[in-house]
């Protein structure tokens, strides 16, 4: 694991994770009990053999679960990277990003002191009550290639970067705050479907107007009200 004064770099540099040192320690306070809650919960789901608690201990704390998350989601870090980094196995990393996610995820974002995001209809909801602009855009993260044989292996190479990887949709405001951000898509999927797929069109309300982005290598929509036009 990193030590405490790696730890209080990562912490104290935003641009490593994206967040001020008040953010983390607030998802640490919010999230870390949800964390080690489900944790015992999967422990006493199962038949065990020894007492729960027994046996080896974590290498990885939940703060350094969350940093390595954080770091991943803003950089792309590889999970190989990250366990270099954080001195444990790839596996572990891969566990650590696949249990933080969701927590992340259903937590929602929080745009101001008493608005929380957590569906994508509270964020068409928030923009149409607000009147402002929601910006919807694909992203890309290189991943490591499927292992040989695994079932539509090929589907994760991008048409656009020619790479394995996987996509997911964003929506932002104005600002470039995230709102939301949808579960991954192998890379070949194309934003358009994509966004079909999770029923965007249908939710946003008949008075939003959309048109593409100007921007020649990405596909970006900007939804206004229809009088912003």
């Amino acid at each position: 694991m990193v030590g405490n004064s790696a730890r209080a770099l990562v912490i104290s540099n935003r641009r490593i994770t994206g967040l001020t040192a008040d953010v983390i320690a607030e998802l640490v306070a919010e999230v870390g009990p949800l964390w080690h809650e489900r944790h015992q919960a999967r422990l006493a789901s199962r038949p065990r053999k020894r007492a729960m608690g027994a046996g080896a201990k974590h290498r990885l704390v939940f703060v350094d679960r969350l940093l390595a998350t954080l770091v991943h989601l803003r950089h792309g870090t590889t999970h190989d990277v990250l366990a270099c980094w954080f001195g444990v196995d790839r596996s572990t990393i891969t566990r650590a990003i696949n249990e933080v996610r969701p927590l992340l995820a259903e937590r929602g974002c929080t745009i101001s002191p008493d608005v929380r995001l957590r569906t994508l209809a509270e964020v068409v909801d928030h923009l149409g009550a607000t009147g402002e602009t929601g910006i919807i855009d694909g992203t890309e993260i290189r991943v490591r290639r499927p292992a040989q044989g695994r079932k539509d292996r090929d589907k994760f190479i991008s048409g656009k970067n020619k790479q394995n990887a996987v996509k997911s949709m964003v929506v932002t405001d104005g600002e470039g705050r995230m709102l939301w951000c949808s579960p991954t898509k192998p890379g070949s999927c194309a934003d358009i479907t994509h966004a079909r797929q999770l029923g965007w069109w249908s939710s946003w309300p008949t008075g939003l107007r959309s048109r593409s982005s100007p921007m020649p290598a990405t596909r970006g929509w900007a939804h206004r009200p229809a009088d912003a036009w």
